[in-house]
């Protein structure tokens, strides 16, 4: 079998193989709070995956470090880890139905809330923490697949740089399909003053684990049966403290550029978690229905964006292009507030397409759906140019590290503190009770909630543009 006959074959199953993934991703992590909020006694965990999911990205790379680089071929783990995540997932809406007894606990500033106690396998649990539990769980199986889809990706692409981006896109397909498919299949209507409306809301049902626990258990099974074999890349070797810790990248923190960038870095992922979190029940609060086909307008954006990263990125640098990508979170933080001052989105603004509502002419619609659509720049003008640099800057012998390095910090530390803090600011305007966030009454708090953290982004802005020095590479090009 020739090159080219090889690489028309893999590219389809590694394609696949990221649509699945993200599918899995995308089925819940939108619309996770929505469905929370609908269960008795549960409304205050109803954040917590967005605490799950960076501590699970900061445990990541030691998972990947001790073990799985150096016992089992990357198709098995795999397997293994998408078949753990498939099975949290279909235990997710059996622990969301059951019932028990009504508790009395004390919360973490010791006030006393009511908590449902249940029995899940012979064992009794509160119901928050179980659900809590399975939830990190399944991230634990997850966010490890991340780096070793990539990594099979690359071992196996003949030409990584130029194949890699069109395989990685079909998981922002996934994504964007997932959501589209939750409202798709469990959304549920009734005409109501001669107009078919929505009166169950896909994003607020079970069928979001469904169709993910069905997606990661195919995805295990595809692992095992499609995938190449893919040996261990670092069988037999000695583990390597220097990659584990990154020891090799901390010389880097002397020059006062690398600094800056991994601090900003870091501390723009602290407001920016909140948009993941949050954004979907102000959402809710104002009346939007398909919440997770709206939110994901701005994946769209991202998917066109990727293709679009090496033109802006020989027009503009990399200090332009990631100045560029903080001021978009300063202006997506200003929106959200904006829109939240016009409170409910009237049921008859717009136009309505088959129970499908388009309130285009609602300037709380067109804030929020603006804030949304900013995601490409956001996203790819940051992170996807913060890899860039990184590659610029860096060493060969420790450019892997310096990546992992990054990634520990913003999508993990970065990300958790930023649940942490947010969840600070959320008990203070909310009183961290879901229900009164989600009630349209509310609506218009939304806005003490968003101008703290846009301050944030906004000084984080200012301190990168003043300090932040770096000269592009003559010739470099965006290979990410």
């Amino acid at each position: 079998m020739n090159d080219s006959t090889e690489q028309s074959n893999i590219m389809p199953k590694l394609s696949i193989m990221m649509f699945l993934q993200f599918w899995i991703w995308g089925s819940w992590y939108v619309s996770i709070p929505n469905y929370i909020g609908t269960l008795d006694y549960m409304g205050f965990e109803a954040y917590y995956a967005y605490e799950a999911g960076p501590l699970a990205a900061m445990i990541a790379p030691f998972f990947l470090g001790l073990f799985a680089d150096r016992f089992f071929n990357t198709e098995k783990i795999l397997a293994f880890l998408f078949l753990g995540a498939g099975a949290c997932m279909f235990c997710l809406p059996v622990i969301g139905d059951l019932q028990g007894t009504v508790v009395q606990i004390s919360d973490a500033s010791g006030e006393m809330k009511e908590a449902l106690q249940v029995s899940f396998l012979g064992t009794t649990w509160l119901k928050h923490k179980l659900f809590s539990t399975v939830t990190l769980i399944h991230m634990l199986c997850f966010m490890p697949t991340l780096a070793l889809t990539a990594s099979i990706s690359f071992q196996h692409l003949k030409k990584g740089g130029n194949h890699f981006p069109l395989v990685r896109l079909w998981g922002t397909f996934g994504w964007i399909f997932a959501g589209i498919a939750l409202p798709l299949i469990y959304n549920q209507y009734e005409m109501i003053d001669g107009i078919k409306q929505v009166t169950i809301k896909g994003e607020e049902t079970a069928g979001q684990f469904t169709i993910g626990g069905w997606a990661a258990v195919s995805l295990g099974i595809f692992s095992l049966i499609a995938l190449p074999k893919t040996p261990a890349p670092k069988k037999g070797q000695k583990i390597n403290m220097a990659d584990l810790f990154f020891l090799d990248v901390w010389k880097e923190f002397k020059r006062p550029s690398f600094f800056i960038f991994v601090l900003c870095s870091f501390l723009i992922c602290i407001p920016l978690q909140a948009y993941y979190a949050y954004l979907q029940t102000q959402m809710g609060a104002q009346g939007f229905s398909n919440i997770t086909i709206w939110k994901n307008t701005g994946t769209w954006i991202e998917a066109f964006m990727m293709f679009a990263m090496p033109f802006f990125f020989r027009k503009l640098g990399v200090k332009k292009m990631i100045t560029i990508g903080i001021g978009a979170w300063v202006l997506r933080y200003a929106l959200f507030p904006l829109a939240a001052s016009y409170g409910i989105i009237p049921a008859d603004s717009g136009i309505n397409i088959n129970g499908f509502q388009v309130p285009f002419t609602n300037m709380a619609f067109l804030f929020i759906i603006g804030g949304v659509m900013l995601h490409g720049l956001c996203y790819d003008f940051f992170f996807v140019t913060g890899q860039v640099y990184v590659d610029q800057v860096t060493d060969k012998k420790i450019r892997g590290q310096a990546q992992s390095m990054i990634i520990f910090f913003t999508q993990g530390l970065g990300m958790y503190i930023g649940a942490k803090l947010n969840w600070y600011i959320f008990t203070k305007v909310f009183n961290a009770d879901y229900a009164i966030a989600g009630a349209g009454e509310n609506a218009a708090k939304w806005a003490d909630f968003w101008w703290p953290l846009c301050g944030i982004a906004a000084v984080i802005l200012v301190v990168f543009l003043i300090t932040f020095k770096h000269k592009d590479k003559e010739g470099a090009e965006l290979t990410h």
